[in-house]
This record gives C-alpha cells, structure tokens and sequence, in this order.
C-alpha cells in the first residue's frame, strides 16, 4: 500500500485481447471504463494486459490501489469451473482467465478494492468457486439478456429490466432503494454462488445480478449489468463507482478502507 496523498488512487482496469482490423492483436478497456473511474471514482484509469507473460498478480498488486474487473465477449473457460467446453460456452480467454481468477482470490484475502462487471462479475464467482450457465436464455423461465443485436449504442446500453436487492442488504444500503433499473448486455450467468459469494440482488426471472464476498475485509461488490454506461448521470452507477473511488483512496492512504468494511457486510 502506497501512502502518498498527493496523487490519485490508481486503478487497474482488466482489459481484453481483440484484434484490430481483424489482424493486429491489442488490449483493450473501453473508454467508458476509464471515464467512469477518473470521472466518478475520481481514480487514475491504467489499461492492464491481461496476460501472465506480461504481468503478475503480486505487481500488479503493488502497482495498483484497486481493480475494475471489466465485461467482454470471451467467457471465463469452464474447466476453470470443472466442467468440459462446448460450444455453447462459446469463445475464451485463458490468459485473462490466468490472471484475473488468482488475483480477485489475493484482493479478497489482501482486502484490496476490486470491482466485477459482467464477465468480471462471472469471473468473481468461479474465482470463489463457484460455476456458471453458459446460455440464460436456455434456462427454463429465464429471459434473454443478452444486448439487443441492432440499434444505436444507446439503445444497446438502455434500462430494460429491473434489480431487487435483498431488503437492508448491502445494495440496497448503497442504492437508498430495493430496487432499481439496469441495463443488461450478458449471455451467461450465476448458475451456483461460489463459497462466501452472496447474491445481494437478482433480476425478475431469478438471475443473479448483484454479489459481494461474505466478510471480505475489502471493496468486493459486483454487478452483472454494464454501470460504466452513463455513470456520472446515472443514479444507480454513480454511488457504485463513487463507494469503489472511496475505497480505492483509503487502500491508497495506507488503511483498511472503513467504507468497503461496511459494504461487504464484516
């Protein structure tokens, strides 16, 4: 832990392998991520290469005050969850997968500040131990929740369904409300919660949107839905991020960040 008051928190955003023009491999975070760490986190937005040649989880750890663990079209493979690929898993990431899963088990046991998103939110539970469903949609009852394959990025990124947290949780804590609207852009899901995962708030048909890591000493909280989206504006991204920022500041001032400990419920 850095103490130096002078400078912004620094957070790790997880990126993702793409290739540009179909044929030069780059890593990528979203601008959205970074504006939503610098502008309401108030963090300095860093891009991690998600590849163990790259980079190691212990300096990442002494590099960054905290972790945005980001959305992206490649799925945590399942053998990391012990169960056999198919195609409907469909494409993967192993080096993310190498990076990410042993790093969310250090923060928790470090309490140092990550947060999940979509993909990061899937990544949180089977770094816990837990599995996933490869296809919502198959589900008996469950609806589709994957991002609409036309419009515009705002139609894309727009509140379709609702999120109930659990009554006097930590969510609704965080949120001043049971329920709230959300975005919903994912194809996989939750299928069993990892040890000390809790799900803190689900959407209408049962899918796990919202966790936490039961006694964590940190920051923990994970979404299924994209708050990166509008987050200076939106109401229910604004004090997620903010509560991350604030978290991220007192791992930066050398403390166990006091707001993270009251929101992962320890």
């Amino acid at each position: 832990m850095r103490n130096n008051p002078a400078k912004r928190p620094v957070i790790g955003i997880i990126g993702n392998m793409n290739m540009l023009n179909d044929s030069y491999p780059v890593h990528a975070g979203g601008t959205m991520n970074s504006a939503a760490v610098a502008e309401v986190a108030g963090c300095l937005p860093i891009i991690i290469p998600s590849d163990p040649g790259f980079v190691s989880v212990d300096e990442l750890l002494a590099l960054c005050d905290g972790f945005l663990l980001t959305g992206g079209r490649p799925n945590v493979h399942p053998s990391e969850y012990g169960e056999v690929e198919t195609p409907a898993h469909g494409d993967f990431d192993r080096c993310r997968d190498a990076v990410t899963l042993p790093l969310v088990r250090a923060c928790v046991e470090r309490g140092q500040p990550f947060m999940g998103i979509c993909r990061g939110f899937q990544e949180v539970n089977v770094a816990m131990g837990g599995t996933l469903s490869p296809e919502i949609r198959d589900l008996p009852g469950r609806m589709n929740h994957r991002m609409p394959p036309d419009g515009t990025i705002e139609e894309k990124f727009a509140l379709r369904h609702p999120v109930r947290f659990t009554a006097g949780g930590v969510f609704a804590g965080l949120m001043g409300a049971d329920e709230v609207m959300t975005n919903t852009l994912h194809g996989q899901g939750i299928c069993r919660p990892g040890a000390r995962v809790v799900i803190d708030g689900l959407a209408p048909d049962g899918t796990p949107e919202a966790i936490y890591i039961k006694d964590a000493p940190g920051f923990t909280l994970s979404v299924q839905w994209h708050p990166e989206w509008n987050a200076a504006a939106d109401p229910v991204s604004r004090p997620l991020f903010t509560a991350f920022g604030a978290a991220a500041a007192a791992w930066a001032a050398g403390q166990r960040p006091p707001v993270a400990r009251a929101l992962a419920g320890a």
